[in-house]
């Protein structure tokens, strides 16, 4: 499974026994109006049978109506003739109607019955929610939506860099760079969309330092917000107007600040300087009673799978956690819950890091219970970038059946760069263990 569906080249074309392959709900449809033409049919033809019976022999309807019953066919040829006539206008018909009728949805670039069956296929799957944030969130969400429409991403608001950094302290609103990175992941007309949502304005002499820096898409949801009077909101109808598949929440309604204790005893501040420290002994955020977004925990609540990751350990998916409604909505969900863990280290944050080190940093913020599996790579064959300080992380866990978390491994890289999932590989792998039932099962292991 790997994210795409090859077809047969009939398929492709788009030919007319493509709409009546399975999956595609238009058989049953089709049924249903030739029934209803079929006893349309049936009336005319009683009508038919009386008016003949009553015209008078000789009269110069008889002809016109001999004509309409095939009387020059022999009998047994009458029905068979009006039959096959009868079905190849009406799948003619039905074939040029949902052209019609589709033909504004379709991409330039695709069949419209392989678009149709795409998005049948997607509105089928699995009900997901994906927690986290940066570009690690990002990437599962562009290889998520190619298997299911069916998606939320509950997003961080703890960044306090760059362009978000810069109207969270000019504007007070929660920081949207993540936000803005999942809206572009998710957009049906990526990577167009993300282009222009990631495009970010030079320095000119004409504007000075007022746009410089600032990212198109964090000023679009800016605008929104001041539009809506509500940050909620406005990320609710930049979903809308950006036409995504699924949905993207912020985490909580208003900013929150990460704090970093390190191994010496110092205490860092903000998010952006936590990333690149070493020797993180533990985070914590402020307001630590902050609320969560009410769709976040509806989503959480209603989510056939939930998955924490992948993403930066401490400033990416704790964050997350550490928002009690959304931790209290994780504990109370009977969905799966799976970590996804990085394919690398990062430099600061998790350099040396294996994948027992990630799952002991949860452990020690008391968020283990709240994984019921956890997925990693195990193919440690990929390209690594040139002169790149960050490691492969290492699987160095004993693996035993029936042990908590449940630890599976599958090739989640993306062969051309070891330090990067392969969205497509990652997608398909948690929707595969899910189908498969493995994550089901490990959710009904959960401890009472």
């Amino acid at each position: 499974m790997n994210g795409r569906s090859p077809l047969p080249a009939e398929h492709r074309r788009g030919s007319l026994t493509a709409w009546l392959r399975p999956g595609m709900g238009i058989k049953r449809w089709l049924l249903v109006v030739f029934l209803g033409q079929l006893l349309v049919a049936l009336a005319l033809a009683l009508i038919i049978r009386q008016v003949y019976r009553d015209v008078p022999a000789g009269d110069p309807a008889t002809g016109v109506l001999d004509l309409l019953s095939l009387q020059f066919l022999p009998l047994e040829l009458r029905p068979l003739v009006l039959l096959g006539a009868g079905l190849l206008v009406f799948l003619f018909g039905a074939w040029r109607l949902l052209r019609v009728l589709l033909q504004p949805f379709r991409p330039r670039d695709e069949p419209l019955v392989e678009m149709l069956f795409r998005t049948r296929a997607r509105a089928r799957g699995p009900h997901v929610v994906a927690i986290g944030g940066g570009t690690g969130l990002s990437t599962l969400l562009r290889g998520l939506k190619e298997l299911t429409s069916n998606i939320t991403a509950v997003v961080t608001v703890a960044d306090d860099g760059g362009s978000s950094g810069k109207l969270r302290l000019e504007l007070g609103t929660p920081p949207m760079g993540d936000i803005r990175n999942c809206i572009a992941a998710l957009a049906d007309a990526e990577p167009a969309m993300a282009r222009l949502l990631q495009y970010r304005f030079p320095k000119t002499a004409a504007q000075g330092d007022g746009l410089e820096g600032h990212a198109f898409g964090n000023l679009l949801i800016a605008a929104m917000t001041d539009i809506e009077g509500d940050f909620e909101e406005a990320v609710r109808q930049s979903n809308r107007v950006l036409a995504v598949r699924g949905k993207v929440v912020p985490a909580a309604p208003e900013p929150v600040t990460l704090h970093a204790e390190l191994t010496g005893g110092e205490v860092i501040d903000g998010q952006s300087a936590i990333a690149r420290a070493s020797g993180i002994r533990r985070v914590w955020i402020t307001p630590d009673d902050v609320p969560a977004t009410s769709e976040a925990v509806a989503a959480i609540g209603s989510a056939e799978l939930v998955v924490l990751g992948p993403g930066s350990l401490y400033t990416s998916v704790l964050p997350n956690l550490l928002v009690p409604g959304i931790r209290a909505a994780l504990e109370k969900t009977t969905a799966p819950r799976l970590y996804v863990c990085n394919v690398a280290t990062q430099v600061g944050e998790t350099e040396g890091y294996s994948l027992a080190d990630h799952l002991a940093a949860l452990r020690a913020h008391g968020v283990d219970g709240l994984i019921d599996a956890v997925l990693a790579n195990n193919n440690f064959s990929a390209r690594a970038p040139e002169r790149y300080p960050a490691a492969p992380v290492k699987v160095d866990l004993a693996l035993r059946a029936g042990s908590r978390p449940l630890v599976l491994l599958r090739d989640l890289v993306d062969d051309g760069n070891a330090h990067h999932h392969d969205p497509h590989k990652l997608a398909a792998s948690i929707v595969a263990l899910y189908e498969e039932r493995a994550l089901p099962r490990a959710a009904a292991g959960r401890p009472a």
